[in-house]
């Protein structure tokens, strides 16, 4: 079956609709950090810079340039949060380099949507590509859970109520408790700083310097 490359990315979005409560993500934060690697700081850095300026999800299929292309940075996904904190932080194009590592191995990607070859518009922007190419790259974490096991500029990809896929960006920032870190995530209502890490059941776990 082939599915319409304008609801590819349609996830989050019915979650912020319903199901999901602001309150159970967005509560008082620990004054304590925790330490970062200079390439890790610098991608929490560029993550948290999309807080108030990327403050809408939008999942349309959209055509954007190659490489460097990317939507209106007022809205976005939440694989859009990593894409351009590794822009805008190190450097790090992942519209490229997915590209790239899927025409050399476009059949290790996922079928899920029926494509027939890769396509830089959307190919960086769904959370199971990001996921294999990560793999690929030796970047996967043995799974743990929330706290030591989680450093700041780790990405973690989490499943949502009705087998949606998400992803976000592990802060240098903990939680009230100080229990486990914050991440940096757009679940639907823009780019926020919020304790999402125990909120839904973790499904992969990465450390990406490029």
């Amino acid at each position: 079956m082939v599915v319409s490359r304008r609801a590819i990315l349609i996830g989050a979005l019915a979650l912020a609709g319903g199901g999901v409560s602001i309150s159970k993500l967005a509560k008082p934060v620990s004054a304590a950090t925790l330490a970062a690697e200079p390439w890790a700081q610098k991608l929490v850095d560029a993550a948290k810079s999309q807080i108030g300026v990327t403050i809408q999800y939008d999942p349309a299929y959209t055509r954007i340039a190659f490489p460097g292309g990317d939507v209106p940075r007022i809205k976005g996904v939440c694989t859009d949060v990593i894409i351009r904190a590794y822009r805008d932080g190190l450097g790090i194009d992942l519209q490229a380099l997915v590209h790239a590592d899927m025409r050399r191995a476009f059949k290790s990607y996922p079928s899920n949507w029926g494509l027939a070859a890769p396509d830089p518009n959307i190919d960086h922007r769904l959370v199971p590509n990001l996921r294999t190419f990560l793999a690929r790259q030796g970047a996967e974490v043995k799974p743990g859970t929330p706290g030591p096991d989680y450093r700041p500029g780790d990405i973690v990809t989490q499943s949502l109520p009705g087998n949606k896929t998400h992803i976000v960006l592990v802060s240098d920032q903990m939680n009230a408790e100080e229990t486990g870190p914050l991440a940096i995530h757009n679940i639907g209502w823009g780019a926020r700083l919020e304790d999402v890490l125990p909120a839904f059941p973790i499904t992969g776990h990465y450390r990406f310097a490029g």
